[in-house]
């Protein structure tokens, strides 16, 4: 029997396309490999988002060289490290076939395949469904071939993982907003919806699957417009209807990520009325100053942002909030700085991705003067100190409450506990039995440890 093995950076989004890239492996009859020391294919999905991921992954280019050198028994090519994988040589097995693929491979696709020609597969953003083929190639021990990376982008189905009780559903991709600090309209291309009637399709396959909980993604989903005519509004509607008449084992849809100058009245509308829908918003808002957010072309303003938020908490009193924040964007002042720390006393989020701005070449952004690292730094941990007083402020106000929980599995730190998750996102820990593991069940939460509640279950 053949192995794979994935190795995945980034995004939500990638996460689903490895995954669904992966049920093309398991439909073949492959088995998943513990390591890519002795794995038949390894791929790495890469991300491009910020210059120390791509970083990282060039890093483990070269542990891969090396480890594809001994697999294909090149003279010295052997290390302590890869011991494993020169057993599993002498046992017979063939050479490593090595894949790139993601928003990496899409950004150096020629670079990648001059540099790297160890590598035998880079698959870029609209060449994904190449892999069927190059699995029979693999399968049939013929040569790579060559990769028409030309064409347009094609959704993939059924990203979930065997066993998953949660999993994501991608809605759309790409992007057409231009934030002045990303790349990701450069490596996904223009916005594309996807039909609903197969975005229906694949959560009706997911619920047979014993899946529990979607999450649907996009670069920007609230710009969903399928050809049909549906928006994002609509899509959440009619989501939640066919989930209620099909009687589906799904009780949870979650969505992400959320632009500001997106985010509709009838999307606030559809929340407060569908109790499939998590009172769960990821609302990224990225700074708190509407002279940075004019920089970074975000196209809204900190009193629009604020109006929003307001609204939103008006219409779904029990909302949870999370969201991105950059600090040390070029131009960024002591003023700026203020103003976001005031934006977020204002909001409370209940936690955020938090990180200082890194140049990324080719966007706008990375040819406007920097600011040096230690002050961006500094600027950083004045966010994360008053983020982590809001964490612990927003989440000890749920304690003694009763909670929803889908219960996910056994605690890592407890083996005589639970691990689950609220509906707003948290994580929950408690005592029950394992065969309510991809159940939902009412906890009352009791403390809050860390960012972690504990509870007993009702």
């Amino acid at each position: 029997m053949k192995t794979y093995f994935f190795e995945t950076y980034g995004c939500e989004m990638n996460i689903a396309e490895s995954a669904a890239v992966e049920q093309l492996f398991i439909a073949r009859g492959w088995k998943k490999s513990e390591s890519a020391q002795t794995a038949d294919v390894a791929v790495i999905n890469t991300c491009s988002i910020r210059e120390t991921a791509e970083n990282r992954i060039l890093g483990r280019l070269g542990w891969f060289s090396g480890l594809k050198a001994v697999r294909e028994c090149r003279p010295g090519a052997k290390s302590k490290m890869l011991e494993e994988a020169a057993a599993y040589v002498q046992n017979g097995a063939k050479p490593l076939t090595l894949i790139v693929m993601g928003c990496m491979a899409e950004r150096l696709l020629q670079s990648f395949k001059k540099e790297y020609p160890f590598i035998d597969y880079v698959v870029g953003t609209y060449a994904k469904h190449h892999f069927s083929e190059i699995i029979s190639a693999v399968e049939e021990g013929r040569k790579p071939f060559q990769i028409d990376d030309s064409e347009q982008y094609r959704f993939a189905s059924l990203s979930a993982e065997p066993g998953a009780f949660s999993t994501f559903v991608p809605i759309m991709h790409g992007c057409n907003n231009f934030c002045t600090y990303c790349i990701v309209p450069y490596v996904r291309g223009r916005e594309l919806s996807r039909p609903v009637d197969e975005i229906l399709h694949e959560i009706d396959l997911l619920g047979k699957m014993n899946v529990r909980e979607i999450t649907l993604i996009g670069q920007n989903v609230n710009s969903y417009h399928a050809e049909s005519g549906e928006n994002f509004a609509r899509l959440l509607k009619l989501i939640a209807d066919h989930l209620r008449e099909t009687s589906s084992p799904i009780k949870w849809v979650r969505f992400m990520s959320s632009h500001p100058k997106d985010f509709s009245d009838d999307v606030i509308e559809v929340i407060a009325k569908e109790n499939v829908i998590c009172r769960h918003i990821h609302l990224p808002v990225q700074n708190g100053s509407t002279a940075v957010l004019k920089a970074m072309n975000r196209r809204y303003t900190r009193e629009q942002y604020l109006e929003l938020v307001g609204r939103i908490k008006a219409r779904i009193p029990d909302v949870s909030l999370t969201t991105d924040i950059m600090m040390g964007f070029p131009g960024e002042t002591e003023a700026d700085v203020e103003d976001t720390l005031d934006l977020m006393r204002q909001v409370k989020y209940e936690s955020a991705m938090m990180y200082y701005y890194n140049p990324r070449e080719g966007t706008p952004a990375a040819k406007m003067e920097q600011i040096p690292v230690e002050i961006r730094k500094e600027r950083l941990q004045r966010v994360i100190d008053l983020q982590l007083e809001h964490t612990h402020e927003q989440m000890s106000k749920r304690v003694g409450s009763t909670v929803m929980v889908l219960v996910e599995g056994v605690s890592r730190d407890d083996k005589t506990e639970l691990l689950g998750q609220t509906e707003q996102h948290e994580k929950i820990a408690f005592k029950a039995d394992p065969s309510k593991i991809g159940s939902f069940v009412n906890v009352k939460i009791t403390e809050l440890s860390g960012n972690t509640f504990r509870g007993e279950m009702e």
